[in-house]
C-alpha cells in the first residue's frame, strides 16, 4: 500500500514518492538558481517573510528583500574572485506534517573552483528547512536551519 498525503493547496492526493520527487525537483531549481546568481529568482523560492538561519553565522537573514541581496552580494563577490560555487542536497527526508507543510532534512556540500584550480569543499552541513505551498501551489522554503559540520560537536 502506498501511504498518501493530501494536498490542501491543490487539493489532490499525493504519494509519498511523488512528493520526494517533487522536493528534489524543487532543490535542483533552488540550487540551480543560487549557483547562477539570479538573486531575485532564488528569493522567490522563499515565502515572503522566510527565515534563513546559518547556526555559523551571528544573525538569521529574514525576507525575500534580505536574501536577494545578500545573494546579489556574494555571487558578484564570487565573480570578482573568479570562483565558481555549487550546492549539492543529498540524502534528503521529506516528512509530511499534519500542517499540510514537509520537514526536510538533507545534507548540503558547497564546493568552490577558481579559475585554473581544482574543485575545492568549501562546507559540508546539514540543512533542514520547512516547505510551505504558495499561493500559486509551488513549494517555497519558509524556514531553513544550516548547521555547518566541524562547528560543534556531534549530536
Amino acid at each position: 500500500m502506498t501511504d498518501t498525503t493530501l494536498d490542501a493547496a491543490l487539493e489532490t492526493p499525493r504519494t509519498i514518492e511523488s512528493l520526494n520527487a517533487e522536493v528534489q525537483q524543487f532543490y535542483a531549481r533552488h540550487m540551480h538558481l543560487l549557483d547562477s546568481g539570479r538573486a531575485e529568482e532564488w528569493a522567490r523560492t522563499f515565502t515572503e517573510d522566510a527565515v534563513f538561519a546559518p547556526e555559523h553565522r551571528p544573525e538569521p537573514v529574514v525576507g525575500r528583500a534580505a536574501l536577494t541581496a545578500a545573494v546579489r552580494a556574494a555571487y558578484e563577490g564570487l565573480v570578482a574572485a573568479g570562483e565558481v560555487r555549487r550546492h549539492w542536497h543529498g540524502m534528503v527526508a521529506v516528512e509530511p506534517q499534519q500542517d499540510g507543510s514537509l520537514h526536510v532534512r538533507c545534507y548540503a556540500l558547497i564546493v568552490g573552483t577558481t579559475v585554473g584550480a581544482d574543485p575545492v569543499l568549501k562546507m559540508s552541513c546539514v540543512c533542514e528547512d520547512v516547505l510551505v505551498r504558495g499561493q500559486d501551489g509551488e513549494l517555497k522554503v519558509r524556514e531553513r536551519r544550516v548547521t555547518k559540520d566541524g562547528v560543534a560537536a556531534p549530536r
